[in-house]
């Protein structure tokens, strides 16, 4: 069934004097289909080449935070949290999540239209609002942000996402803060993992040092649960790489577990029911 929306786009706004900004995410809001999302760009790759003096350790947890707050708004359209009367555009939400000032992070004027399917909307958005200028180095291959987001929207249709919270793991000699994680008795960390990579080399690079990283991290006082969201590659050359990184994270010497994009729906609706198990 078609239903209206309205869209509006974050933008980091270097010099308010000058005007300069990089577009970092769109949040898009459905009310008829009592959908709101956001999806925010975490790298800051880009910004720094044009402006060096970003501070990317400041901007990373803030648009988490960002992107948590509108996930925690979907649960209120839903009736799982109070909701103060229903918002008539995205920006009535936009504004209670980051308000219009002078910082460097500000939402567009509002666009809109018709749509059938409010996610796939807000990902065509995204796409040609801020991914298409990400300046990459390993095109065609996908980040582990890429990877995420097919995991996101099943966990989002679970109502799943705004459970989730950001954790570091320390360390004697290393610390690693995963953005998505779980309490239960231990922490679920649930980490994307792309193997979607131009080489071979690459892609062994990348289980050597989750290898590494999970054995200094397995000296943490906290118990954990490492759950890695795989990211398969799509050149046919790189298969049988991928099985070998796939044996080298097997020697990750803490508790684990693999999942693979096509495994997405039957995760979220394990993990919806363990959490909602929890609850109870």
């Amino acid at each position: 069934m078609k239903t209206t929306y309205t869209f509006t786009i974050l933008r980091y706004v270097h010099d308010i004097a000058t005007g300069e900004f990089v577009n970092m995410g769109v949040a898009l809001y459905a009310p008829e289909a009592k959908y709101v999302s956001a999806i925010c760009c975490p790298r800051y790759g880009r910004l720094s080449k044009m402006f060096l003096d970003v501070n990317g350790d400041q901007l990373r947890p803030l648009m988490r935070f960002i992107q948590a707050r509108f996930e925690e708004y979907a649960l209120k359209l839903n009736g799982e949290l109070p909701l103060q009367g229903q918002p008539k555009s995205v920006m009535e939400i936009a504004a209670n999540i980051l308000s219009r000032d002078d910082s460097s992070l500000q939402w567009s004027e509002s666009g809109g239209g018709i749509t059938e399917n409010p996610s796939a909307t807000l990902e065509q958005l995204y796409v040609r609002l801020v991914e298409k200028y990400e300046m990459r180095a390993q095109l065609p291959s996908r980040t582990d942000d890429e990877v995420w987001r097919g995991f996101k929207k099943e966990l989002e249709m679970k109502q799943v996402l705004a459970k989730l919270q950001p954790k570091r793991i320390i360390a004697k000699d290393y610390e690693h803060e995963f953005d998505h994680a779980w309490k239960n008795g231990t922490w679920n960390l649930y980490q994307p993992v792309s193997f979607d990579l131009i080489d071979a080399e690459s892609l062994l690079d990348k289980a050597n040092r989750w290898l590494g990283r999970a054995t200094i991290l397995k000296e943490s006082q906290e118990r954990f649960k490492l759950h890695v969201l795989l990211g398969e590659p799509r050149l046919e050359k790189l298969k049988s790489s991928y099985g070998k990184a796939l044996n080298i994270l097997n020697r990750m010497p803490v508790k684990k577990e693999f999942i693979r994009e096509d495994e997405a729906p039957k995760f979220s609706r394990d993990l919806a029911d363990e959490i909602q198990h929890h609850k109870e």
